[in-house]
């Protein structure tokens, strides 16, 4: 198709604000999907994804738009996740599209990824469509949502549409708006071929499925490829679109979206971000590729009956294939055998993969408690990178340590913004500037004048340690303002703190798994809580079981489990009292030997309490 009849965009808001609803109404007005087919949703293809009402992978579109005056235009759509563990799939959108269609919720307004997504944007120099969705909900006030958006991010009021995805008001409007607003793409149609790797996924029959988006050229099937960063050759076995199902065609065009299906099986060939081109006529210069993501989270997964590790290896190594964001290496434990330390973006994001392993693989899997990465400058000026607690240095060879740092923003109303500053200062964070986003909404009535919904909203900064943000953070932001708070962050950097290593001592041995890096003001009153928490969760034994928290080789705080009490003079009905006192002498030699060779096994719930204790 011509290039100038081809739109590329993705739709970009904060979580619920109804991107996948309104991609939903755009698949039903083009007529992509059957009615008889057509789901909530639709474009949510995972279990996971359906159940909890989140979109976790970007998925991408092509539909069929015939305009008022008949011409027929192509819309390569992108429906991309909110939460904030995955924004590497909108990243990869947005590099991928022209344009973009912000939606913000009419009766929320602008929240913390709203204006993540927005940067983004701007960043990648997009065309922005500003969307104000749901006006069908009582709540709503789009026209204070209009003039937030003009004074945030400087929009004109002609340029917004008010629509609701749910029952399709203004969506028809929406598409016109699309053809009109976002550009055609740029490149060479007879060029030497360009195609940006935005995505992967593995099929067992074809290989790498690589997801391109054309900048320049064409490919077709039988077409002889290489990969311009990895130096990876392959053939295109198969050529397709997205319909949404992939759907084979005779080849792809400079500025559309598809998927090639490249035949490699060996996985990891195909790195998201590169460049394919014609072996034959090889282009110049590759395109720009993506940032690589660090992750954030680390935590160890290991298999619970220790012989699927083979299985396990293999279940990430197909994840890490369209999931750019996890990374492993195997690590051995004392406690818990050999597995994996995995690093996540989050932990919305280590959740999702372990269930993911477990649905999809079949694996039953062992958790670890989540750490950050930690970096450490040693006493003869090496520096070395510490995901594990296992891997910190003796407090003698160390000079400093060094924990990440995050910008973070919060977007509350005001009568809670001495709850979300205490909540950051009590977290180590700085607080860095605040800014009022209206002036306050017009309750519709006397009884919402009450509501925290007509309070003038305000955008708070901070910058804050990564490890005070990764627990709980979030909800206590939710708790501490009834729900109408939200948050986003972004990596800074690397700052020294006065951190050490907590470990955790049960039966006087050291289980490596329950240890962690903390904030020394914080390590004695963690030690005491997770002791006496693991006290609850470690079933009694036959013998006294000591559970220990130790720092720098010093015991900071102990519980004891109970022995488990027979009663050997139950038979005793008569006689000497010297016969009572040796049986009960017997009995407490037995229990000493018991002590010195007995194992005490620590359940799963344990490695599950270090995500409970308070903070």
């Amino acid at each position: 198709m011509d290039l100038r009849f081809i739109r590329n965009f993705c739709i970009i808001a904060h979580v619920d604000h109804g991107k996948s609803t309104l991609a939903d109404r755009i698949l039903e007005l083009t007529n992509t999907v059957a009615g008889r087919t057509m789901t909530d949703q639709y474009l949510d293809m995972m279990d996971l994804e359906r159940e909890r009402g989140i979109t976790i992978k970007a998925q991408a579109v092509r539909m069929s738009y015939h305009c008022d005056d008949g011409q027929e235009y192509q819309l390569n759509l992108i429906d991309t996740p909110g939460h904030v563990d995955f924004s590497n799939e909108v990243s990869r959108s947005l590099r991928a599209c022209d344009g973009v269609l912000l939606v913000v919720d009419a009766s929320q307004g602008i929240q913390a990824q709203t204006l993540a997504n927005v940067y983004a944007a701007v960043e990648h120099d997009l065309a922005i469509i500003p969307v104000i969705n749901k006006i069908d909900l009582p709540a709503a006030q789009p026209e204070v949502v209009a003039q937030e958006l003009e004074h945030t991010f400087g929009f004109q009021r002609e340029e917004m549409l008010f629509i609701s995805a749910k029952e399709g008001t203004g969506v028809p409007d929406l598409l016109r708006r699309v053809v009109e607003r976002i550009p055609p793409p740029k490149g060479k149609a007879e060029g030497p071929l360009r195609a940006l790797v935005f995505d992967a996924a593995y099929d067992p029959y074809k290989g790498v499925m690589a997801y391109v988006r054309l900048v320049d050229g064409a490919v077709n099937r039988t077409d002889r490829l290489r990969l311009m960063a990895a130096g990876t050759d392959a053939e295109a076995l198969e050529v397709g679109i997205f319909k949404p199902q992939m759907t084979e065609v005779p080849g792809l065009f400079a500025g559309e979206v598809g998927y090639i299906a490249t035949g490699l099986k060996s996985l990891g060939l195909v790195p998201v971000g590169d460049t394919l081109t014609r072996r034959g006529q090889p282009a110049e210069r590759p395109l720009p590729g993506y940032k690589p993501l660090k992750p954030m989270v680390f935590a160890g997964l290991y298999p619970s009956d220790g012989e699927s590790y083979q299985q396990l290896r293999d279940a990430l190594e197909k994840l890490q294939l369209n999931d750019g964001a996890l990374s492993f290496q195997p690590e051995s434990s004392v406690a818990l055998g050999f597995g994996f330390r995995c690093g996540f973006l989050g932990l919305l994001h280590m959740d999702i993969v372990q269930e993911r392993l477990e649905r999809e693989y079949g694996l039953d899997l062992l958790t670890t408690a989540p750490s950050v990465g930690y970096r450490a400058l040693l006493t003869d000026d090496t520096e070395i990178s510490v995901n594990n607690p296992s891997q910190m240095p003796p407090p003698q060879q160390v000079r400093e340590i060094l924990e990440p740092w995050l910008d973070v923003n919060v977007v509350t109303p005001s009568r809670f913004l001495g709850a979300m500053m205490e909540l950051a200062t009590g977290r180590r964070g700085m607080f860095k500037r605040m800014e009022y986003l209206q002036s306050g909404r017009r309750p519709r009535d006397e009884q919402a004048s009450t509501s925290p919904s007509t309070d003038p909203r305000v955008v708070l900064e901070f910058q804050m340690p990564l490890a005070e943000v990764l627990l709980d953070f979030n909800d206590q932001v939710k708790s501490r303002s009834q729900g109408y708070a939200s948050m986003d962050y972004a990596p800074v950097d690397y700052r020294a703190s006065a951190l050490t290593r907590l470990d955790i001592m049960v039966n006087n041995q050291t289980v490596d798994a329950l240890s962690l890096i903390l904030h020394r003001d914080k390590a004695q009153a963690q030690g005491r809580a997770l002791v006496e928490k693991l006290k609850e969760l470690i079933p009694r034994q036959l013998f006294e079981v000591p559970i220990q928290a130790s720092m720098n080789g010093r015991i900071i705080a102990r519980e004891t489990i109970r022995a488990m009490r027979k009663n050997v003079l139950a038979k005793c009905y008569g006689g000497d009292v010297t016969r009572k006192r040796k049986l009960l002498e017997k009995q407490a030699e037995g229990k000493k030997r018991m002590k010195r060779i007995g194992q005490v096994e620590v359940p799963q719930e344990a490695f599950l309490a270090l995500l409970k204790v308070e903070r």
